[in-house]
């Protein structure tokens, strides 16, 4: 992920699921290593649209839909993947071989987030490193394993990617499926956001 992209993980992060919409500056920067112009920079759409209100010495998140949407508008998950193989094992057995050194994404962090599925899926999500190809070597066919690049910051959210992430990742899923997942997602997120 970019480093925009970062930063909105957190903000999002902050204001859905900690319920904290007063951030600084200086505090992103500082928790998320990356330079205070890289946060005035990636906040300056967010600005510009009324998602954020920029003060003195903080600013607040108004909309997070808008923020979630923009997000999602410049994602590029391909650009994330590291590494897509095949394998023949059922979906539910993939994700029981995972080792916990990585992150689930997309589909199964709604999965194991809601204890739900609004629809069948045939593709596991993870953020991980290149290590997951001595369990899961590579094979000819259409991948369904999909390893995405593991940024170093991502395990303070636990095993699944945020609420945000989970949304924008799968936003940017081409499998049909995909839009139900977003769809109850998005109801989800409607209930937590009211």
């Amino acid at each position: 992920m970019k480093r925009g992209e970062i930063i909105y993980r957190e903000m999002l992060y902050q204001a859905m699921e900690k319920k904290n919409r007063v951030l600084t500056q200086s505090s992103l920067s500082k928790d998320l290593q990356i330079s205070l112009s890289m946060v005035h920079k990636a906040l300056s759409p967010l600005r510009n649209m009324g998602a954020i209100e920029v003060h003195q010495r903080n600013f607040h998140v108004l909309d997070i839909k808008k923020i979630l949407y923009y997000w999602a508008s410049v994602r590029n998950i391909k650009k994330d993947v590291l590494y897509a193989t095949r394998t023949n094992l059922p979906v539910k057995e993939i994700e029981r071989l995972m080792p916990d050194t990585i992150n689930f994404g997309a589909y199964s962090a709604y999965k194991l987030t809601f204890d739900d599925v609004p629809a069948d899926y045939s593709e596991v999500y993870v953020y991980g490193t290149e290590e997951l190809k001595e369990r899961f070597p590579e094979q000819k066919g259409i991948p369904n394993l999909f390893v995405l690049h593991q940024d170093p910051l991502q395990k303070k959210y636990g095993k699944m990617t945020t609420l945000a992430q989970t949304f924008v990742d799968l936003w940017n899923l081409k499998e049909w499926y995909a839009k139900e997942f977003v769809n109850a997602l998005e109801k989800k997120l409607n209930a937590i956001l009211e």
